[in-house]
């Protein structure tokens, strides 16, 4: 057994035996910088919904209440120790420089927004928390940007593996095909949502 084949049995375990919880605690390991990634937990979750043991959209809040707790704590890090601690004590989450860079770049690229769209992405968004506490986010639109970008991450994710079924589990080591799913369904709802207001404002001015 290879190490992504031990990694979703222990994720299937976790979920069977504690549940909702299970999927809380898991994706909160994932967003504190932990290799447990979301890729792997969240499909799983779906594909249990197809089989009737859970919901899809309790699956969903799961996920993102454990995105977010785990994102306070990486915040919070940032926030009270700075780049010195993170350094020093992101080797016991796999944070390394090189992580911590590219997070840092992308928060002071596109600021506040960075924390929405990076919860879209493999690996930056496990580590964007760190630098929004340095940087002195405010908390609460931190809050809010990470809860609205891991919903949406969360329930693609999940709605993948309850389409796929059993499948799930052959496409959850690609994450670059994750990603291009991802991104394709988000682009799609933008559009739909721009074009909806925009029919809508036409509709007014009519």
């Amino acid at each position: 057994m290879n190490l992504i084949d031990s990694a979703i049995q222990f994720i299937l375990q976790v979920i069977a035996q504690i549940g909702y919880p299970g999927i809380v605690g898991l994706m909160a390991l994932e967003s504190v910088g932990l290799p447990i990634p979301s890729e792997m937990i969240m499909p799983a979750s779906g594909w249990l919904a197809s089989e009737g043991m859970m919901n899809l959209f309790l699956v969903t809040a799961a996920g993102t209440l454990g995105c977010v707790a785990g994102s306070i704590a990486a915040y919070w890090i940032g926030l009270k120790g700075g780049r010195a601690a993170v350094k020093r004590y992101g080797c016991y989450v796999f944070l390394n420089e090189g992580h911590l860079d590219a997070a840092e770049r992308w928060f002071h690229k596109y600021g506040a927004w960075a924390i929405f769209l990076t919860r879209l992405m493999p690996i930056v968004r496990t580590y964007i928390s760190f630098p929004a506490g340095m940087a002195r986010m405010r908390f609460w639109p931190f809050i809010v940007l990470s809860a609205a970008g891991s919903a949406l991450w969360c329930f693609i994710l999940a709605y993948i593996g309850y389409l796929l079924g059993p499948d799930w589990s052959s496409i959850s080591g690609n994450y670059n095909l994750f990603t291009v799913v991802v991104l394709v369904a988000v682009g799609l709802v933008l559009i739909m949502w721009y074009y909806r207001r925009r029919r809508m404002s036409l509709n007014k001015t009519e």
